[in-house]
């Protein structure tokens, strides 16, 4: 089922925390040794789920909506005079 959650196994929470991420996801989503990876609740509402997010991706949305945010504030200051 196209955007189906994917499933890709359990992993075991180890005595200082850690979490191994299974190789398939790692290899499907590129994530390598060194990458950070942003941990959050979701979604809303859902505070018992954990996602990943790699830092490079949300740093790409935030700089695509601040491009946007920027055309949208110049735009309604125009309006305001």
């Amino acid at each position: 089922m196209k955007g189906a959650p994917q499933i890709y196994g359990t992993v075991t929470i180890g005595q200082r925390g850690q979490v191994v991420i299974p190789m398939k996801v790692r290899k499907e989503l590129n994530i390598k040794a060194g990458d950070q990876l942003i941990v959050m609740s979701g979604p809303p509402g859902r505070k018992e789920m954990i996602n990943f997010i790699p830092v490079e991706k949300v740093t790409r949305i935030l700089s695509h909506f601040e491009g946007h945010l920027s055309a949208l504030r110049k735009e309604l200051s125009k309006k305001n005079k």
